[in-house]
């Protein structure tokens, strides 16, 4: 129990010393809210904080029209998704650590594992992971052990979401994996243990997939794969499930997912769900495989990650369910189709795409981003990303309207 032992007087001295304070107190005066005093008003009634609140809210301009992309999405999400998934028995609930009594939660993850598997063409999913950064990064973890350690090299493309490259970037260098950026893929890939791409990549293009001669990992964007083909080819399909009814909720909590194909499954991370029968003969769940420090020896363990995001899994599966697979396709169509009529209207004012292939992101050339970008924002449009000076990308899902598509195109 040493390890439980609250800090001793010199230890706390020696901690003191090294951030150059003398006691604790001197340590939190550098937070100012905790010593000076709060500037309040008056005290209100529930009534008037309610009125002051909605005041203050009418302020954050939430009316704009959104053309933003870049891995968080604007999307329609049936009002039965809230509903049910914040209902006392899902909201409330803890991680399934005994699952013989978490039958409802399990039998859920059972069905998201399923439905992610048919969306990426691979034979097994995960019951879910952080985000769609550290489901990559994981992912090329995945492959190193896959590669046994005999090799220690990655190629990660270049086009990869720019917040997913820093997510793999720290995982590596903590690991002692080197990673190589490429623009191109090289003929041979043997040198490597796994190479990442993105499907379609951040930019919106979408490249044909061909399997290189080691392991492929593919980040797939979901709500894509309604209408584009599924990277069957690939080894490892990882990626982030924001699209399939997740709130952008100013970026977060969100939820990664990780599939692969079979022969893997026990070098994935967290934890899968299985079907049985119990001792009666009735079907059943389960946690079939849990490869973390907590259920087996910390030198077999594949990862740190020790749970999942059940509920927003769980509000995934029920998006899916809801809108059924002729819903999803549809909502893609829409998609695609805002995105190119928009594409082809820019085109008439003289506004290049530099994409030859795209889904629902592309990106445009102008004269000045920022002023481009300040334009549309004085319109009510906030009217992309910005990439670089010039660049731009811009992305459109079936919220858009066409009204809002005819707007974006006079107001540049």
């Amino acid at each position: 129990m040493k390890n439980f032992i609250a800090h001793t007087n010199d230890e706390r001295r020696e901690m003191l010393n090294s951030v150059s304070c003398n006691t604790i107190e001197d340590l939190f005066k550098q937070i100012p809210v905790i010593f000076n005093e709060f500037k309040m008003d008056n005290p209100l009634s529930e009534l008037e904080t309610q009125k002051k609140i909605k005041a203050l809210a009418r302020k954050n301009g939430t009316e704009y029209s959104s053309f933003l992309g870049g891995g968080v999405y604007n999307k329609f999400i049936p009002a039965g998704v809230s509903y049910l998934a914040e209902r006392m028995e899902f909201l409330t609930a803890y991680t399934p650590y005994q699952p013989e009594i978490s039958q409802g939660t399990l039998q859920i993850i059972y069905e998201y594992q399923t439905m992610i598997a048919r969306l990426t063409g691979m034979d097994i999913a995960n019951a879910s992971m952080y985000d769609g950064g550290s489901a990559c990064a994981e992912s090329i973890l995945m492959a190193h052990r896959i590669a046994r350690g005999k090799l220690n090299k990655c190629l990660v493309s270049n086009s990869v979401n720019p917040e997913y490259k820093e997510v793999i970037k720290t995982y590596c260098w903590a690991q002692g994996i080197e990673i190589e950026w490429f623009d191109n893929l090289p003929d041979s890939c043997k040198d490597y243990f796994a190479v990442l791409i993105q499907y379609p990549n951040y930019y919106g293009e979408i490249c044909e997939i061909s399997k290189p001669d080691t392991t492929l990992i593919v980040c797939a964007n979901l709500s894509a794969l309604s209408v584009i083909k599924p990277p069957a080819d690939a080894d490892i399909v990882a990626g982030d499930i924001q699209p399939l009814g997740i709130a952008a909720s100013f970026g977060g909590p969100h939820a990664g997912y990780m599939a692969c194909k079979e022969q893997y499954m026990r070098q994935m991370p967290g934890r899968l769900v299985g079907a049985t029968v119990d001792s009666d003969g009735k079907k059943a769940y389960t946690l079939t495989i849990q490869t973390r420090e907590q259920h087996i020896k910390r030198e077999k363990a594949t990862s740190n990650i020790c749970s999942n995001q059940s509920l927003i899994a769980l509000m995934a599966t029920l998006y899916l369910s809801l809108l059924g697979e002729n819903g999803f396709r549809q909502a893609g169509i829409l998609s695609a189709n805002l995105a190119h009529k928009l594409s082809e209207g820019l085109k008439s004012k003289g506004i290049k795409t530099l994409n030859k292939n795209f889904f629902n992101e592309f990106v445009i050339e102008t004269d000045n981003s920022d002023k481009f970008l300040a334009k549309l924002k004085s319109n009510g449009i906030l009217g992309g990303i910005k990439i670089n000076e010039r660049n731009i990308l811009v992305c459109t899902t079936e919220l858009n309207s066409d009204e809002e598509i005819e707007n974006y195109i006079k107001s540049c």
